[in-house]
């Protein structure tokens, strides 16, 4: 199985479910979160608010985990867990080293909003949500960098993708309360220090060299890049509506431009190597959401 086969299909199920629980949460965010004065004055809703938004986050995270796992196990068996341990270790490290010594993100602590932590400092969803953004991440990469030339573009293609997620995730996060972490180390980006996009960078490089090593070109080709391609869109979906909603509008601008930016890369690096007429070549990964 190599492509990815509608929507009546249970990774189609869990993504239209996953989408779902992300509009929603964006409306009652916007309704009630910003505007709780709108909250009927009756006990058992506003109990139920307060208790929804304190888990909605992570519940997203879950969610996602258990959409995207299902997904895996589906098209590549089980030969992305060593993957899935390795980038849950690395991005738990930097983490821990983040919030305990400022390397390689700057100065910050988190919240309880995002639940259970490691050593009281990284919540144990924190790691997982990297290797969800991760995966799509590299997959997409090798859309514009597919040959095994290509390798260090592929991962240095694959981190700036999953960096560019931060700039719409740390303003909508950290920017205004309810904070789900705090910065100790200021910066002009919404209070974001800018060796944080640094870190990310060079995390992300780490983490796409250790899927890539841990068989990434041998199960990645398997995944449908539609499929991934929405689920990237949807995980977005929840801070970007977040800055919307906030009325964060240079946030907004900022990543829109950034990506329409790696999207120029793509298309022009793809026209670079687009196949000569009359000369066979390889396939590769295409957009459409087949896999070679």
């Amino acid at each position: 199985m190599s492509r990815f086969e509608g929507l009546r299909t249970p990774e189609g199920a869990g993504l239209m479910v996953f989408g779902g629980f992300t509009v929603m949460a964006l409306v009652g965010y916007g309704l009630f979160g910003l505007r709780p004065e709108l909250l009927p004055s009756v006990d058992a809703l506003l109990a139920f608010w307060r208790i929804s938004f304190q888990f909605f986050a992570q519940v997203h995270i879950v969610l996602g985990a258990v959409v995207l796992l299902v997904f895996l196990f589906r098209y590549a068996g089980i030969r992305w867990l060593p993957a899935l341990v390795a980038v849950y270790g690395i991005a738990l490290a930097s983490e821990y080293l983040g919030t305990g010594y400022g390397v390689p993100f700057g100065n910050y602590e988190y919240t309880a909003l995002l639940g259970s932590k490691f050593g009281d400092r990284v919540p144990w969803v924190i790691p997982l949500s990297w290797f969800l953004m991760a995966v799509p991440s590299y997959v997409l990469a090798r859309v514009t960098f597919p040959a095994p030339g290509q390798r260090w573009g592929r991962l240095l293609f694959a981190a700036l993708v999953l960096t560019l997620w931060d700039l719409a995730l740390d303003p909508a996060m950290s920017y205004q309360s309810p904070y789900y972490w705090r910065w100790a180390d200021t910066g002009p980006y919404y209070g974001m220090p800018w060796i944080n996009l640094a870190g990310w960078m060079g995390t992300g490089v780490v983490i796409m060299g250790a899927v890539e090593a841990l068989g990434g070109p041998r199960w990645a080709p398997k995944l449908p890049v539609k499929w991934l391609a929405g689920y990237y869109g949807i995980t977005l979906l929840m801070p970007f509506g977040m800055l919307v909603l906030e009325g964060l509008w240079m946030a907004v601008a900022v990543t829109l431009a950034a990506y329409a930016g790696a999207w120029a890369v793509h298309v022009l690096w793809s026209a670079r190597v687009s196949p000569v007429p009359g000369r066979r070549q390889e396939s590769s990964p295409t957009l459409s959401g087949e896999g070679p």
